[in-house]
């Protein structure tokens, strides 16, 4: 592990390459003190070095992967109304101390202060997650989306429109998108929007989607990426629990 992912206190893999590297090397080249872009390359050298010799698997995916994705997708969707707003930085900064601690927190929203600054395409950066990272990590990116977008209070139809795009280059479907913008809301419908099933599904059905939900949404499909992801996949299936309790009390079974 270089000086640089030392500093970030993360490993990092494939996204020493593609358009989230370049946009690593911009931010520590530009705002991080004691680094340059150099200093990224060479781990990037190194990094390549060790899939070739054998000792990593391009299809590796690090705790520092996930970490970096958010900082990049979180960037653009903050940028995506045209105003960056201190309640969605100061929910980033919370998110990321909750998930690794103050220190390595702070380390990688210097970054984020860089990152932000940086015009980035988020359909070549989906494009780059979705070719190296599980569907289920890719879900977990998209509900962290969805919770900067709130942070303000107002989820604005631009951010939407930005999420819904990030999905579609994700390869996330419809139904999964609709699923997890239903758990930042309080319509009626919602509950139903969160198991993916219709308003005049019958008992069965609501059962039956109940466990789909809950196969794919459980928090040992983020395993591989570390303990400090957890607390977002958990709170996820908190609230796909909370949405099959209503429709059963609503319904009395």
């Amino acid at each position: 592990m270089g000086s640089f992912t030392k500093w970030l206190g993360a490993g990092l893999g494939f996204t020493f390459g593609g358009p989230i590297g370049a946009a690593i090397g911009f931010a520590v080249g530009s705002f991080v003190d004691g680094f340059s872009e150099k200093d990224v390359s060479q781990e990037q050298i190194d990094y390549e070095r060790s899939r070739q010799s054998g000792t990593r698997s391009a299809a590796d995916t690090q705790s520092g992967d996930f970490e970096m994705s958010l900082l990049v997708l979180a960037s653009i969707v903050i940028k995506s109304d045209g105003k960056v707003d201190q309640r969605e930085l100061d929910f980033v900064r919370s998110q990321f101390v909750g998930m690794y601690g103050k220190e390595r927190a702070n380390n990688a929203f210097k970054l984020f202060s860089g990152i932000i600054k940086k015009e980035v395409s988020a359909r070549q950066v989906c494009i780059q997650i979705r070719q190296n990272m599980s569907h289920a990590a890719r879900l977990q990116l998209l509900h962290f989306l969805f919770g900067i977008a709130k942070a303000d209070g107002n989820v604005s139809e631009s951010e939407v429109e930005e999420i819904r795009k990030m999905a579609g280059y994700l390869y996330i479907n419809q139904h999964d998108f609709e699923s997890i913008k239903a758990m930042f809301y309080d319509a009626s419908e919602n509950a139903y929007k969160i198991l993916e099933i219709e308003k005049t599904a019958t008992d069965a059905e609501v059962k039956s989607g109940y466990r789909k939900m809950v196969k794919k949404y459980h928090p040992d499909k983020l395993q591989g990426l570390g303990e400090e992801h957890l607390k977002g996949a958990n709170e996820k299936f908190q609230s796909i629990q909370a949405a099959y309790e209503k429709i059963k009390n609503e319904r009395g079974l």
